[in-house]
């Protein structure tokens, strides 16, 4: 089942997510001063309903969005022609970008925190299942995709564990049978990804030693450790120390049998924000305002005006405090993300993923996450090239190539 790597160098994913088109402003253009940094996008998100059927979450935006010129992947504004069944929409502007860094892999994310709902009732019906496999690859096949990653949060038992590895062995077999009836078993594996948690509670539920045949990619959720429901202020993404860690997480896997070149180490492009407190391990009361969400930051807003930032080298972690307005947030640093890779490279575990890609810095910004993860693995990247042909979509353009 595990016949090949699925990546041969250093992994930096990061999610792209669907509702950043609107108020964030951030489409998939916005990739493409990084994407030669990048080596896996990961789109957020589709969802499930409760008879296992996988569909997209915003169909504007995922498949119907037309794009002017200047947003673009090619500089060639989308046209309404009379032709009909052609796909637009952000999963164009992915193929065209895929079709210019051909080391660039794009998954749709099944999921997340607000859709893992129907995901146990699925899971546990063969029939089900059946209509999830069915349905999931078929967006592989329609959108052009070099795989599927899935985000359950989060099994709660031993039984939704075990029907989690059930589905993840039926997801890998549809993968590997479309890749041979489109011809392709001689190219790189369509990829089946999962998203994990790395708090103990949670963890310690999945049956990792048998789901690992059939994941070429474990995403470490290594984030949300502290936030608005603890009683202290607390760090949000620590490598060691505290009640829970990424490396305490990451010991874990490898114990269960995970290999450590299918373990990514998630890193925060987002702070958490703590009111009226005088530092990390203090009580505090309230949330800020926030970016977007109360108490969430965009990383590219830190450290904010008049906070100061601290860095605690022992636990890996680092905050900003404003002792004025006695608000604290907690996120990553370029010098922890730099730390954060040197255990990466030390274990050699596949790599880094981010959420998500819009918070973020682009370009050779000084401060920017993704930069200083590729400048820590000096450039050198899995490059396993992606596809770019898919005959067994329903959109004409996809099957063209998107030659127009």
């Amino acid at each position: 089942m595990d016949p090949t790597p699925a990546s041969n160098g250093p992994v930096i994913a990061g999610y792209f997510v669907n509702w950043g088109i609107y108020d964030r402003k951030h489409n998939v253009i916005d990739l493409k001063q990084d994407a030669h940094k990048l080596t896996h996008v990961l789109y957020g998100f589709a969802n499930l309903k409760e008879d296992g059927e996988v569909f997209l979450g915003d169909a504007w935006a995922d498949t119907d969005k037309h794009f002017p010129a200047e947003e673009t992947i090619n500089g060639s504004a989308d046209t309404w022609t009379d032709e009909p069944d052609n796909l637009y929409g952000n999963f164009k502007q992915l193929l065209l970008l895929k079709k210019v860094y051909r080391h660039l892999k794009v998954s749709i994310s099944i999921g997340g925190w607000s859709w893992s709902t129907n995901f146990a009732v699925v899971a546990e019906s063969p029939q089900k299942r059946a209509r999830f496999v069915e349905t999931a690859v078929k967006l592989v096949a329609d959108l052009g995709l070099d795989g599927i990653d899935i985000d359950w949060e989060f099994p709660k038992d031993d039984k939704e564990a075990f029907n989690y590895v059930h589905l993840m062995y039926e997801v890998r077999i549809a993968l590997d049978r479309y890749a041979q009836s489109q011809n392709q078993l001689s190219e790189p594996r369509y990829l089946l990804t999962c998203a994990v948690p790395c708090s103990p509670a949670q963890y310690q539920v999945l049956r990792l030693s048998q789901m690992q045949p059939y994941v070429d990619f474990f995403y470490l959720m290594a984030y949300d450790y502290a936030g608005s429901w603890d009683s202290v202020a607390g760090h949000q993404a620590s490598l060691y120390g505290g009640s829970f860690n990424t490396h305490q997480a990451v010991e874990h896997y490898l114990q269960q049998g995970v290999p450590p070149n299918k373990i990514v180490m998630g890193m925060p492009a987002y702070g958490r924000g703590f009111s009226n407190t005088n530092g990390i391990g203090e009580p505090f009361n309230g949330l800020p305002k926030g970016t977007w969400d109360e108490g969430v930051f965009d990383y590219k807003q830190l450290p904010k005006p008049g906070a100061t930032e601290h860095h605690d080298m022992q636990r890996v972690a680092s905050w900003s405090h404003d002792p004025q307005t006695r608000e604290i947030v907690t996120y990553d640093t370029p010098q922890i993300i730099e730390a954060k890779c040197r255990y990466v490279k030390e274990r050699r575990l596949a790599g880094a993923m981010f959420w998500e890609l819009s918070a973020d810095h682009k370009g050779e910004h000084p401060r920017s996450l993704v930069n200083t993860v590729y400048r820590s693995f000096e450039g050198r990247l899995d490059n396993l090239p992606n596809h770019i042909n898919y005959q067994a979509s329903k959109y004409n353009n996809v099957r063209r190539g998107l030659d127009q």
